[in-house]
């Protein structure tokens, strides 16, 4: 007999008894398990504390409650017994007998909460608190309690919320597609459950954005762009925004997106540099912008993205460029004293799961010469020749030289190739194969790549000439040049570059809310 007249035979009498029986032992089980709920519900009574838990309904903005919703980071012995609102996700909830300890988290601050059968509370109501799925939003009542011990599972560790009410304004679904407490785990402890890889971060980003450690991260980093704005708006900048379309590349060479503009193409901006130079040509003297950067690099690195946040600044100097770079040391070391002074809990936070040893600086900043470095290099055995630009390894290689030398984590590197930098290098006056350009490094990792431009409109003919660039294409910008401009100089600044390096983190994508590289586009 073939499977299909197996599958379509009658039962025989002793399966069918087999079946009546199974039957017969599931509604005896049903019927016990309705019985015994029955008996717990009389025996428990009326449940006195229906009104002071449950799931409201969804919030339409019908109604506006006079209530005041306390930020759990400022609950402190100070404010021992006061009666507060809190709204907080369910980060955790362990029933223990007649009592239900949660936690609950805002961000990267979390408290633990009691609720305890008592005139006030029923069992039902520690019951539907200890069902509250993982990840729900909570609106909670309770008295703000010091502790006799400190609660080292959580940042507020002198006290606790005697929950009175609870109610659930958003549920999260049981099934969660990674757990908070495995991603926010160091990358080396695998003690307390399965690792939580890059992938399946970045997959949930959503998820993985709530943990203390992101929170942390990504609060430090809008520091970053703060820092940077009132560094140089202190030294007269003048914010500007400049096109994301353009109808040339920006830096020269393929590594552009190309898009469909009406009947013709343009590109993804690579750069906001030919517009700041122009903004300094319309007087404005000095200008930065803060916006996204995109570059079409089929790099699968730790430090590569295709699409980044710049930080760009260019000034009008008066003599030397060494102005304009000397303004640039300045404001790097405001963000970085500016981090250490106002971001103290976000870096603890971030060094938890994270560690890495304090980010160093001088002042004034380092500033080494490029055949300084090269010399350096040399000595400890890397092969490269005068012209030559760095390779990562030698980057990294140059930045521990420096740190073992001159203790610091950040420096200058000036005058670098002629040969390897974009056509708008000003060259340096003395040697022809040098320019006046320079990069700025963190921890062995350029985060910076500037120079003093070209603004003289013949030279910058010759120049982009030099890399068979279409000279219609960049006409507007060359044009720019020819009612007199001012000198000047700047550069560009990764954020997310600067924010990885200063903390300390292995990988860009840490550092960047939902990143582009050359295989992600989502979420």
């Amino acid at each position: 007999m073939d499977s299909e007249n197996k599958e379509n035979a009658p039962l025989s009498k002793k399966a069918l008894k087999k079946q009546q029986k199974e039957a017969e032992k599931a509604a005896k089980k049903a019927e016990r398990a309705a019985q015994q709920a029955a008996e717990a519900e009389a025996a428990e009574g009326e449940d006195y504390s229906k009104d002071r838990y449950g799931n409201t309904a969804m919030i339409q903005s019908r109604d506006k409650p006079d209530r005041v919703l306390v930020k759990i980071r400022t609950l402190t012995a100070s404010e021992a017994n006061k009666k507060i609102w809190v709204r907080a996700r369910l980060h955790t909830s362990r029933a223990k007998g007649k009592q239900c300890f949660v936690v609950l988290r805002q961000q990267h601050f979390n408290i633990q909460g009691l609720i305890a059968v008592n005139d006030k509370i029923s069992k039902a109501m520690v019951r539907f608190a200890s069902n509250i799925t993982k990840e729900s939003i909570v609106d909670v009542e309770g008295v703000v309690s010091t502790v006799p011990q400190k609660i080292e599972s959580c940042t507020q560790q002198d006290v606790e919320l005697q929950i009175e009410q609870i109610f659930v304004i958003s549920q999260a679904e049981p099934r969660l597609p990674l757990q908070i407490d495995d991603a926010a785990r160091a990358d080396d402890d695998e003690s307390q459950g399965p690792m939580v890889n890059q992938d399946t971060r970045l997959d949930n980003r959503i998820l993985d954005l709530r943990t203390a450690t992101n929170q942390a991260i990504f609060r430090l980093e809008g520091g970053v762009v703060q820092l940077f704005r009132e560094a140089l708006m202190k030294r007269d900048f003048v914010e500007v925004h400049t096109p994301k379309i353009i109808s040339a590349a920006s830096e020269g060479g393929a590594n552009v997106f190309e898009v469909t503009y009406f009947k013709t193409s343009a590109y993804l901006a690579q750069s906001p540099q030919l517009y700041k130079q122009m903004a300094i040509c319309s007087d404005f003297d000095r200008v930065f912008t803060i916006g996204a950067v995109f570059r079409a690099e089929d790099s699968n690195t730790h430090r590569h993205l295709t699409e980044f946040v710049g930080l760009d600044l260019e000034m009008a100097f008066n003599y030397h460029y060494h102005e304009a770079l000397e303004v640039i040391g300045a404001m790097f070391n405001d963000i970085f004293r500016g981090l250490r002074d106002r971001y103290q809990t976000e870096i603890e936070t971030v060094n938890r799961q994270y560690p890495a040893e304090p980010f160093k600086f001088l002042e004034p900043p380092l500033m080494l010469n490029y055949p300084e470095a090269v010399k350096m290099l040399r000595e400890n055995g890397v092969e490269m020749g005068d012209e030559d630009d760095l390779t990562t390894p030698a980057e990294k290689l140059l930045g521990r030289l420096v740190k073992a030398k001159y203790d610091t984590d950040f420096f200058i590197l000036d005058k670098f190739p002629m040969a390897v930098r974009p056509f708008y290098t000003m060259p340096d006056p003395e040697d022809p194969k040098q320019s006046n350009s320079y990069d700025i490094f963190m921890r062995g990792e350029e985060i910076m790549s500037g120079a003093q431009r070209i603004h003289d409109p013949k030279l910058l003919i010759e120049r982009a000439l030099h890399h068979e660039l279409d000279l219609e294409k960049i006409k507007s910008y060359i044009d720019s040049f020819r009612y007199g401009a001012p000198p000047h100089a700047g550069g560009g600044i990764g954020l997310e570059r600067v924010t990885m390096l200063y903390l300390g983190l292995d990988n860009i994508r840490k550092v960047s809310l939902f990143p582009r590289d050359p295989k992600r586009l989502t979420p």
